[in-house]
């Protein structure tokens, strides 16, 4: 479900903060006669940067009227999978029986392109402890609960210089189905060398720690509970401190430009339809500078919608999300890395399919 297309094959993905391509400088959402109310649910990550479009898609469109509720990717793929929505913003692409699902719900082919990429940052509240080097292997073991004091042996040796504390660790996780889940575990997964054993998952597995809901909220928890750890969208982290991750044999701090460097090698996934852009992230390189705990947040819309107000709505959302305009909105208030090059060519010719039929 996941394999990747061949080395020869792979998508190049020129995820810089810089000029944008050519791909993305048109139409950025319609030119203000575009009115009604479109309605999406999904990724809480996105609730940030989602909300920085609202303003300016809206302000371009003053007829138009967007929500979005940030329940979470797995609930907002489940809501537009069941026509609850008409759109979906997700942190994990459409496995395969959900996009034969969303196949029939739009009775054709589905829209699912990536609208930015983010680090998922690592966030702890340890007093006295303002930096943090941690191994895949390290992660692993606190999040599967065999690692459990902040002066653990392991923890020590990454980090000889910080004072850490004997005391409990509190790991936080998402109570509900989360696209940031289902990524960090892939990393898990593929990098801890068996530290962490219950696999790829959206819905946490263990009873370990503690859970909040959203991606606020468990960022949120962090600020209010000593000693505790979680992970989330680097872009909602706020003032909590963030650890570094190890890659090869040096330790890596998130930034957006170190999050798109591990996608310039990363391949579509395959057996997918020209409008349909999820992409196979390469978790496990060891390149020094690379940050390897990302996230790839798509939309997801149909090409066909019923009402010709609908299809409008949906092909100018996302052509302003796509542009030039909004990737750069989405690198000034989100911090993410904007979508750019051949991927962004491929996004804009994918929404422009959109039509009413």
């Amino acid at each position: 479900m996941r394999t990747a297309a061949p080395a020869a094959a792979a998508l190049s993905l020129a995820l810089v903060l810089g000029a944008c391509g050519a791909g993305n400088e048109g139409d950025s959402g319609g030119d203000g006669d575009l009115s009604g109310t479109l309605n999406g649910a999904g990724a809480s990550s996105q609730q940030a940067v989602v909300n920085a479009w609202k303003a300016e898609f809206q302000g371009e469109n003053p007829d138009a009227t967007v929500n979005y509720d940030p329940v979470g990717s797995g609930g907002g793929r489940e809501q537009f999978l069941s026509g609850g929505v008409d759109f979906a913003g997700s942190d994990a692409y459409l496995d395969d029986e959900e996009l034969v699902k969303a196949e029939e719900r739009c009775g054709g082919e589905v829209i699912e392109v990536p609208v930015y990429v983010s680090p998922i940052a690592v966030a702890f509240n340890v007093e006295g402890v303002e930096e943090l080097n941690l191994s895949a292997q390290n992660l692993g073991a606190i999040f599967e609960g065999t690692i459990t004091s902040w002066d653990d042996p392991a923890l020590v040796a990454d980090n000889p210089e910080a004072d850490l504390p004997s005391a409990p660790i509190i790991p936080v996780h998402r109570s509900d189905d989360s696209g940031t889940t289902k990524n960090f575990t892939a990393y898990l997964e593929e990098t801890s060398g068996g530290s962490w054993t219950a696999g790829e998952v959206e819905t946490w597995p263990t009873p370990e720690g503690e859970s909040a809901q959203g991606t606020a909220g468990v960022i949120d928890r962090v600020k209010a509970t000593a000693n505790s750890i979680t992970y989330a969208d680097a872009s909602q982290a706020g003032d909590l401190s963030t650890a570094a991750i190890k890659v090869g044999d040096s330790f890596t701090e998130y930034s957006p430009e170190a999050a798109a460097a591990i996608l310039e090698k990363s391949a579509q996934v395959e057996g997918r339809a020209e409008t349909d852009l999820a992409i196979a992230v390469d978790r496990a390189t060891e390149e020094a500078g690379v940050y390897p705990v990302v996230l790839v947040s798509y939309a997801i819309a149909c090409q066909t919608y019923e009402e010709a107000e609908t299809a409008d709505l949906v092909k100018g959302w996302l052509e302003y999300l796509v542009s030039s305009e909004g990737q750069e909105k989405a690198a000034a208030d989100a911090g993410a890395a904007p979508i750019e090059g051949d991927i962004a060519d491929k996004a804009a010719s994918a929404v422009e399919t959109i039509s009413a039929g």
